[in-house]
């Protein structure tokens, strides 16, 4: 199954598209296109280290590749991105332990 998520991260405008693909419905694959220099590099990672088994992913027995490996590229300000949830709702969908619906967080200041 293939799964295709765009995902606008707030104020940076920056914009990422991801395929996430899986033949067996648990091993996935990554293919990553974004506006930002970071998510570019948590991109390679995720290609250098090969397919993640999203049934290890999501375990409570560990902690999950993909979130691992963007807390390492994601830091200081980008410490809050969207793009990884949105990767790793994609993995779940792509591996069919989830179905497609959209995630949306709403910001707003208020008493200014």
């Amino acid at each position: 199954m293939i799964a295709k998520v765009e995902i606008s991260a707030g104020i940076c405008g920056f914009k990422t598209t991801a395929r996430v693909e899986s033949s067996d419905e648990q091993m996935v694959a990554f293919h990553i296109e974004s506006d930002c220099e970071k998510i570019n590099g948590l991109a390679v990672k995720l290609v250098d280290s090969g397919s993640l088994d999203a049934y290890e992913e999501i375990s409570s027995q560990g902690d999950s590749r993909l979130l691992a490996l963007a807390r390492e590229q994601l830091s200081g300000c980008c410490a809050a991105c969207a793009v990884p949830i949105g990767l790793f709702k994609a993995m779940q969908v792509a591996a069919g332990l989830a179905l497609p619906k959209g995630v949306v967080i709403q910001l707003e200041k208020e008493g200014e």
